[in-house]
């Protein structure tokens, strides 16, 4: 196994452990508020911890980049850690969240790992080696056309600034397709789409640590990555759009003209 891969899998493991084990004691968790919709718990930042310890135990000049501790400085070689997407999932005992972990080298995406504790989900990528779930190729569907595809986006919680332009796309989608879901953790979404389950997913105003590691599985399970509109800076502005190639060309069609008139 890649090297960088074996460390963020070793990683993502322990602190999936942390948060099996708290998810049986919910009601004892200390819970805080970031702001509006938008916690965070100490299993948030265990697990964090858990996640840095055994990559600076490994490479300790690496640089790091997590959503609880914010960023550390180092080599070019960042790690972009969250360590419980899905937070308010868990904390309502609702089985939907996993940690997240990417590598990049000098700005390229170079390894990935999303980890599903609940149902034991291992998703794993190495730039140019392809994707894999519990060491099984994975690759995005083959569906192409728009009244067979089941998508996934989520609802703006945080800010509403976005409420308008989502719900102007989900009009858009919604009739074209056999369904949309929204399920709470950006990263499994992307993940699920990587693995053929979703084909295609939108959402506005995420951050990198919710879907850096999403944007590698995909691109290495031969699905295409992108802002809304097409755009290429995705994992600075956390406008994402991602599906297999056939659904992708489709939702950019459709959603690109509602972009414009939201500018």
């Amino acid at each position: 196994m890649n090297p960088f891969l074996n460390i963020a899998v070793k990683a993502a493991r322990l602190a999936g452990r942390v948060i099996s084990y708290n998810a049986e004691q919910l009601d004892r968790l200390t819970v805080t508020a970031k702001g509006h919709a938008d916690f965070v718990s100490e299993v948030d930042h265990q697990a964090e911890q858990a996640i840095i310890h055994a990559i600076k135990e490994a490479y300790p000049e690496h640089a790091i980049f997590a959503e609880e501790s914010g960023k550390s400085a180092g080599n070019e070689f960042e790690w972009i850690i969250d360590p419980l997407d899905g937070t308010t999932n868990f904390l309502h005992g609702t089985p939907q969240y996993a940690v997240s972990i990417a590598m990049r080298e000098k700005g390229i995406l170079k390894v990935a790992v999303i980890f599903d504790p609940v149902k034991d989900e291992l998703f794993t990528a190495a730039k140019g080696e392809g994707a894999l779930l519990n060491d099984h190729r994975i690759r995005v569907s083959g569906t192409k056309d728009m009244e067979y595809a089941l998508l996934a986006t989520g609802f703006p919680y945080k800010d509403m600034k976005n409420l308008d332009l989502w719900i102007d796309c989900f009009r858009e989608l919604l009739p074209e397709t056999s369904g949309v879901r929204r399920a709470g953790s950006a990263a499994l979404d992307l993940a699920w789409v990587a693995a053929g389950r979703y084909d295609g997913f939108w959402e506005f105003d995420l951050n990198a640590w919710d879907i850096a590691a999403g944007i590698l599985l995909i691109e290495e399970a031969g699905g295409i990555v992108s802002e809304v509109d097409g755009g290429r800076d995705h994992l600075v502005s956390g406008d994402i759009m991602a599906a297999n190639p056939a659904i992708y060309r489709k939702m950019l069609r459709k959603l690109t003209p509602i972009l414009q008139n939201h500018n």
